[in-house]
């Protein structure tokens, strides 16, 4: 990284920065580029230092839940039993050491993932225009800018049509800043207000230029202020504060229920307080979800992941939780719905209507009728080569990377040198015949842009934009080789012929020149920009994507609205919506940027509730507005573009979506996903993974509150009534961070239900831990567990002849089954066992219970989610272990289960499970029911 001394760089003429900065117009040449980059380094940012892993770590040892464990296992130490403390604190390291891997995992994900997305930067070498990978750019390099590039390093201006860049991320400054290529001599300027400078991390709003690299990575001006902006903090996702809610509440439930326990049991019940107090404990160990915190983690980075898989970029993973509330999906046309590979199918010139043959970039093909000889071939060459030369791609032809034409810029201008071409048109002379010496960049406000050329001592204007833009700045037409007078019937018939192309699905630009008189000022818009000659129009094929119907097809059966917002021409974006299935009604209105203006915000927002509307003829501040209506209405907005003019939008939009391999740096900087490989059916896959995850959420959340039941029953059995202890401190935690850990990983993981597009989107503010879950989690499938195991530990003591201690009478023909003696301690050690092995294959059958809300397992596909397959088998060996494993079995206080009651603690899967499908199904029929009773209504 280096900085090359600038002092008297902004006061310098053009040729004099090319020497002081030891380059030339035609770039570095040879092995320069890799011998500054061997000096200077890569143009990156050094990323500030990360907290140390330890800090990280504690993080996860301090949270509220973490602190209430670290008190339980002190008071256990305090009060006599050392073993239960450092368990419950070894649970607390654990679970921290696990949240810490995991978040760890999560970030190494997503910075693979963002490498996926390099950045590029258009430079010149060896007199060649290259795209390189922004990291090689070095000092010396001649940058070319165009409208929407990031700019990739601190640069001086050499030359510049219309260039004005925004300098917000430096500066704060709103307004895009004018640039010049003049010398800046005026004294008491900052580097940064100086107008032939340019910066790294601003971008092209409009116009060209080139620039010349001076500064790099850390020593540009964005670099001196990189470790200020890498060092600010994320506000917390509402996925984050609603996990804090989550732990909070349960914190305090299970502190609650703690004193309660202990109150009642030394108050009431006379036990003494050292047993009172480890009933307590067991009380705020068995509510504490300890591995619900990585869990969630895991559950986003596992949805992140699968998505990357499908060149889909998540830059945040709190994105994902807001996937799943989108509503209302805004798109772009071209580039979006469409491919972007221009080919132009017909052209109008002097009345003429011409057929042109070919596909893509290739310059093979011709015109139908073939203009030779023809009374329009003077004015067929004079639109040929208004649009090679109002003009700033290449076309680079088929080589070893590429066997096939490709283009470098724009591909509207490339297709339009293509057209060119096939007209047989020199563009080499051409250019030097008529070199250009201005240029009025393109706006999507004005819809057109103009280049000036020389043509010996006189100055030559050619313009190209939308056709009814273009056609009202037209007093002439040309027929014939002369311009003749623009008459009203002739206008008429030019848009006639625009409409009919456009409701044929093709883009169409007009072409018009003027001849400019004696220049006295400035080139301005004003000036140039009136009294033209039209030329004629050029009609292009834009394809759209194979896959787009599709994906419009998924998201609207998911309840999503899917909305068309483009700068194009409104029957050309309502052909191309009816094409792909956007549309459902035969007259949808088109409204234009124009209309809009002349509509207030209230009248805006019923427009769009009541109606199917193509906006067309959009300007930036028009898709800004139209997504804040949107988002008024209570509509979670997602939008999808590829151009600077998306780029507010963009930012505005709840879900910003931009194209990966042609959206601008502006698009894809301003966006929250990617779409690496430009595949818009990926949009409905995201939109899909997004409700998985509140699903997927829900799935583990249900399944680990509901063993929270069995969990909590025998402390307050044994507080209330007396009962023997069925579960201990240890054995809850060997449940919650050893048997159920793994199926719950699973469940996070499970791939999207069958139904999830045919369901509506959810509400933005629908909380995790609603009513529902918590009816299913504790008052359903939580007592199904805890009748299961308590009915197990009752049977094991009546069996052996000791109901009298649980208060019960004998049961003579159980006791006659069982022909074993044991003594009462062991009796009560193998009632504990059975009871922790009933909790585990309760948790069995609750893990494909909780597969999904209301689907059946044989439509997900028993075998369909393996992970969970493996996870259950863990489950089950790991509690083996515990049982059977000598060492184990008495730190947890087990004893091997005879053979015979594996037959009936197996059935407690299988048990819960069928009722949990029997509710189902009862559900299901009640909402069938309702919905044929609500039809007979209506």
């Amino acid at each position: 990284m280096s900085r090359l001394d600038l002092s008297p760089l902004y006061t310098l003429r053009t040729a004099d920065v090319y020497q002081a900065l030891e380059t030339s117009p035609q770039g570095l040449a040879g092995g320069d580029p890799e011998t500054r980059l061997s000096l200077y380094g890569p143009n990156v940012l050094t990323p500030a230092p990360h907290d140390p892993w330890w800090r990280n770590l504690l993080v996860h040892t301090t949270h509220l839940m973490a602190l209430l464990l670290w008190g339980a296992g002190l008071l256990a130490l305090l009060t006599g039993e050392p073993a239960i403390g450092v368990i419950i604190w070894g649970v607390v390291l654990v679970n921290a050491g696990f949240s810490f891997w995991q978040e760890y995992r999560a970030e190494q994900a997503m910075e693979a993932l963002s490498r996926m997305l390099p950045a590029y930067a258009r430079v010149v070498r060896q007199g060649e225009e290259r795209l390189i990978e922004a990291p090689q750019v070095v000092p010396g390099d001649v940058l070319v800018l165009a409208e929407g590039d990031n700019i990739p390093a601190d640069a001086r201006v050499v030359e510049e049509y219309g260039l004005r860049t925004n300098n917000t991320t430096l500066t704060g400054e709103a307004l895009p800043a004018r640039k010049s290529a003049e010398p800046s001599l005026r004294p008491g300027l900052t580097e940064l207000e100086r107008p032939n400078l340019v910066f790294a991390g601003t971008s092209v709003v409009s116009g060209t230029a080139r620039a010349v690299v001076y500064a790099t990575g850390m020593l540009t001006q964005f670099g001196r202020i990189a470790r200020l902006t890498q060092a600010v903090r994320e506000p917390p996702s509402s996925l984050q504060l609603e996990l804090r809610r989550i732990t909070r509440i349960v914190s305090i439930l299970a502190l609650l229920l703690g004193i309660t326990v202990f109150l009642v049991g030394t108050l009431e019940l006379g036990l003494a307080r050292l047993h009172a107090f480890l009933l307590a404990i067991g009380i705020v160990v068995a509510t504490v979800p300890e591995g619900l915190t990585p869990l969630v983690t895991l559950t986003l980075a596992i949805a992140v992941q699968r998505l990357g898989q499908r060149d889909v970029l998540v830059k945040k993973l709190a994105t994902m939780e807001t996937l799943g509330t989108v509503s209302v999906v805004c798109t772009d046309k071209s580039g979006t719905l469409t491919q972007n590979q221009m080919t132009i199918r017909a052209v109008w010139v002097a009345g003429e209507r011409l057929r042109v043959s070919g596909v893509g970039y290739e310059p093979a093909g011709g015109f139908d009728p073939p203009p030779e000889g023809r009374p329009f071939a003077p004015d067929l060459e004079l639109l040929l080569s208004a649009g090679s030369l109002c003009n700033n791609s290449r076309l680079n032809p088929p080589s070893v990377e590429h066997p096939m034409w490709t283009c470098l810029g724009d591909q509207t201008e490339a297709a339009l040198r293509v057209l060119a071409r096939k007209g047989g048109l020199d563009e080499g002379r051409l250019a030097g015949a008529l070199p250009r010496i201005h240029e009025l960049p393109f706006d999507a406000r004005r819809k057109r842009m103009t280049t000036i050329h020389s043509v010996g001592r006189e100055e030559i204007a050619f313009v190209k934009g939308a056709p009814r833009e273009v056609l009202q700045l037209c007093s002439h037409y040309m027929r014939g080789g002369e311009a003749r007078p623009l008459e009203p019937e002739v206008a008429a018939s030019i848009l006639r012929a625009n409409d009919e192309y456009a409701r044929g699905a093709l883009r169409v630009l007009a072409l018009a020149q003027r001849q400019l008189p004696a220049r006295s000022g400035a080139y301005t818009i004003e000036t140039i920009e009136a009294d033209l000659t039209f030329l004629g129009l050029v009609a292009m094929m834009d394809p759209p994507r194979a896959e787009v119907a599709g994906a419009i097809e998924r998201c609207r059966q998911g309840g999503i609205r899917m909305v068309m917002i483009t700068g194009d021409y409104g029957l050309t974006a309502e052909s191309v919506a009816r094409r792909i299935g956007m549309l459902s009604t035969d007259q949808p209105r088109i409204l234009t940027g124009a209309e809009l203006d002349h509509l207030t915000d209230v009248q805006l927002r019923e427009l769009v509730r009541a109606q199917e509307i193509v906006f067309a003829r959009m300007a930036p501040e028009h898709k800004l507005r139209l997504v804040a209506a949107f988002q008024e209405l209570g509509e979670v907005v997602a939008v999808i573009g590829d151009g600077v003019n998306d780029a507010p939008a963009l930012r505005k939009a709840d879900i910003g979506i931009a194209m990966g391999k042609i959206g601008t740096d502006v698009a894809k900087e301003a966006a929250d996903l990617v779409l690496t490989n430009d595949d818009f059916s990926a949009i409905a896959t995201a939109l899909e993974e997004g409700r998985a995850v509140y699903d997927n959420l829900r799935k583990f959340m249900t399944y680990i509150f509901a063993s929270n039941v069995p969990e909590i029953v025998p402390f307050v059995l044994t507080a209330q009534f007396g009962f023997p202890l069925a579960l201990t401190v240890a054995q809850i935690l060997a449940i919650d961070l050893g048997t159920d850990l793994l199926p719950a990983l699973a469940l996070g993981a499970e791939r999207p239900e069958p139904d999830v597009m045919m369901r509506p989107p959810r509400r933005r503010n629908a909380p995790l831990l609603d009513r529902p879950l918590m009816l299913r989690a504790f008052l359903w499938l939580g007592l199904i567990e805890a009748a299961l195991c308590a009915g197990a530990f009752v049977t094991v003591y009546v069996a052996f002849g000791y109901g009298d201690v649980l208060g019960l009478p004998p049961w003579p023909w159980l006791e006659a089954v069982n022909p074993l003696w044991l003594p009462a301690g062991e009796v009560h050690l193998l009632a504990v066992s059975v009871y922790f092995a009933g909790v585990v294959m309760a948790q069995v059958g609750n893990a494909f219970a909780c597969r999904s809300e209301r689907e059946r397992g044989r439509r997900l596909g028993w075998l369909s989610n393996r992970l969970l397959l493996a996870g259950v088998a863990a489950e089950i060996l790991i509690a083996l272990a515990l049982i059977y494993l000598p060492g184990l079995d008495s730190i947890f206080g087990l004893v091997p289960i005879p053979a015979p009651l594996w037959i009936g603690l197996a059935s407690f899967a299988l048990g819960v499970y069928a009722l949990d499908r029997i509710r189902k199904s009862v559900v299901w029929r009640l909402k069938l029911l309702g919905s044929k009773e609500g039809g007979k209504r209506l």
